[in-house]
Order: structure tokens, then C-alpha cells, then sequence
């Protein structure tokens, strides 16, 4: 059934320029009707993997499918796909009506479903009305585009992509917001990527409370990750302490990533926390404070609707459900949040 909705399918995909591999075995589908944000870093290889599906390169190795059939060798021009670019590419001697309407012009009146030029002319101003209403641009169709905002630019070629009525529409460029929140704000399905991989692909709430790895837990939101040692089926130990958690299939004293979003860490009275430690700094951020509390070597970042003033000792209690086990990855580029070791042992977690 899953199958049967595929609208586009990458198997095995690589890329190299030259000697650098952008992009390495990338597996990926794409169903109809859904909204996936691929999210990385600059570099990660979204745009190359964007330019593929769109046709403007070519992969070094691996398969393109779109319902099933083979795109290889295919130009842009002949795929049901549009893709808008960071740049937008805008044509600047063009309005914004005929920037719209440029790859309406290029049709034949069949292929706008009429027969005549007059009825190509009427569909086309019909099409491009409609899509200025809808992304509220009415009353600009004789400005130029250099006297367009950035976002009234995006809007502008989101339209002209949109009007030639894609199966499938790729947008190359960062929204306003922050991307992450607004991937998991709009999204069905995520794909993390870093290096030319894919690290995880899932929905944006699996991915947050379950990552794959370090790198994924980092880039998601915030969190804590901090080194620890499973013990056995269902307890880990960290920060000198061993904890209950709702993870299986480790080996026994297997050294592993812990991650603790800051949001699941309770603050209670120092004589009753798991953790034990000190306030050093506390924000504001409207809906919670943001503290940053310090428990031997390392500094935990807690967020809460009450505030604990900085230098206040606190206790700190993590149910087993919000402890997340992964296997332990390379964190060269994630790092420990560790601080400056303390000889202070109430600081200490507690035995």
C-alpha cells in the first residue's frame, strides 16, 4: 500500500565532485501528497540531493524514480517537478504578472487544456491571478521584481513554480523562522542529514523524542547529551548514578550517549533529587525560564515554568521514560556538555 503511494523514489544515490563525495548511498521516498523537509547543516548535501530529483545534476551512481519509472537523462523541463532556488532566479527584466506567467508562455493551448490563443491568453491571466491571490500579492502585477522585498521575491517564485501545477514541488531556500522549528512544525516526514548521509528520517516526533544518534539529537532541538555506561537491560548509569530507563538490546556495561531534553528534567528539593547541584545562570523565555545548573562536571540545561534563582542548590529527578539511550557515535562535532570540574561534593551527583 505504502508503495503503491511513492510519487518519487532514490535508491542508493551518490555524488562526487571531482574527488569529494557530496552525497553517499542516499536511500529516500517521497509519497504524494506529502510535506518532507530535509534539515542539516550547510554542506550537509540538501541542494545536491534537491538539483537530482530536479534534474539539474546527474548522480555519479544510484537510481532516480518517479511512479516507479527510471528520470535518469530526463531535463528538468520534461519532470512534473519545480523547484524554487535560494536565489529565487527571477527574471529581472520581467514584471511580476509575466515572471508568473513565463512557463505558462512556453506551453502549446493544448497543453493548458484549450484549443485557441485567445483561450491560452485567458487561462494564463486566470492562472496567474489565482496564484497572486494565493500568496497575496494581488495589485503587483506590473512591479518589478527589484522593487520586491526578499519575502515578496520567495512569494513571487513560490507563484511561478506553483502555477504550472507540479506533482511535486521543491523549495531550496530557509524560511524565516528558525528551520528546525519550522520543520517540525510543518512537516510529515524529516530527513537529518550531515556528511552526504541520511542520519534519521521519520515524523518530526519520532525523531525528537527518539533520535538515532548524537548528531540528530543536537541538530532537533535542544539537549542534554552526556556520556554513560548500560549496565543492563533497562539501567544506565551517569553522572556517578545509575538511573531506571525504558531501553533494551545493549550489551551489558556497554559505553552509550545519554540525551535528556531540558524540558524533562523535574527541579526538586536537593535532599530528594537524583542530582544535586547549583543555578549558575537563568533566562526568561516567556513561556519558561532556561537555567543552566551545575552538578559536578557537568552543566545541565533545565527548562521550567518556575524559576530557581542563580546560586541556588537544587535537586534535579529524571523519570525513566525521558532518559534516551543511543550507541556511542563519533561526537567530534557534538560535544560533551561538560564544565570546568569542581572539588565542591555537594556539586557532586549523589551516590
Amino acid at each position: 500500500m505504502i508503495q503503491d503511494m511513492r510519487l518519487i523514489e532514490l535508491k542508493g544515490v551518490c555524488k562526487q565532485f571531482g574527488d569529494t563525495e557530496v552525497l553517499h548511498d542516499v536511500d529516500l521516498y517521497i509519497r504524494k501528497c506529502e510535506f518532507i523537509t530535509l534539515l542539516g547543516p550547510s554542506g550537509c548535501g540538501k541542494t545536491t540531493l534537491l538539483r537530482i530529483i530536479g534534474g539539474f545534476e546527474m548522480p555519479s551512481s544510484g537510481e532516480v524514480l518517479f511512479e516507479g519509472k527510471d528520470m535518469t537523462g530526463i531535463p528538468p523541463y520534461k519532470r512534473r517537478i519545480n523547484t524554487v532556488f535560494q536565489k529565487y532566479a527571477l527574471f529581472n527584466h520581467l514584471n511580476v504578472f509575466d515572471n508568473i506567467a513565463f512557463g505558462l508562455n512556453l506551453k502549446t493551448p493544448e497543453q493548458l487544456g484549450v484549443h485557441t490563443k485567445k483561450e491560452k491568453k485567458d487561462e494564463i491571466e486566470r492562472r496567474v491571478t489565482r496564484m497572486l491571490k494565493l500568496v497575496k500579492m494581488e495589485g503587483y502585477e506590473k512591479r518589478s521584481t527589484n522593487a520586491l522585498s526578499g519575502g515578496q521575491q520567495q512569494r513571487i517564485a513560490i507563484a511561478r513554480a506553483l502555477v504550472n501545477e507540479p506533482e511535486v514541488l521543491l523549495l531550496d531556500f530557509i524560511y524565516v523562522t528558525h528551520d528546525q522549528e519550522e520543520a517540525l512544525t510543518m512537516s510529515d516526514t524529516i530527513a537529518v542529514m550531515n556528511g552526504g548521509r541520511i542520519q534519521q528520517i521519520g515524523d518530526p516526533k519520532g525523531i525528537y523524542d527518539e533520535p538515532k544518534n548524537a548528531f540528530v539529537a543536537d541538530f532537533i532541538g535542544e539537549s542534554n547529551i552526556i556520556p554513560g555506561v548500560m549496565l543492563e537491560d533497562d539501567l544506565v548509569r551517569f553522572s556517578d548514578t545509575d538511573f531506571q530507563c525504558v531501553d533494551e538490546g545493549f550489551e551489558k556495561n556497554e559505553p552509550v550517549d545519554v540525551v535528556i531534553r531540558p524540558e524533562d528534567i523535574m527541579l526538586v528539593g536537593e535532599d530528594v533529587g537524583m542530582l544535586t547541584g547549583v543555578v549558575e545562570s537563568v533566562i526568561f523565555k516567556g513561556v519558561h525560564y532556561e537555567m543552566m545548573i551545575v552538578s559536578g562536571q557537568f552543566k545541565w540545561k533545565v527548562q521550567s515554568t518556575t524559576m530557581q534563582p542563580a546560586g541556588t542548590r537544587v535537586g534535579m529527578t529524571i523519570v525513566p521514560y525521558n532518559i534516551h539511550i543511543m550507541h556511542r557515535t563519533d561526537m567530534d562535532h557534538v560535544p560533551y556538555n561538560t564544565c570546568v570540574p569542581t572539588d565542591d561534593p555537594q556539586e557532586e551527583a549523589k551516590p
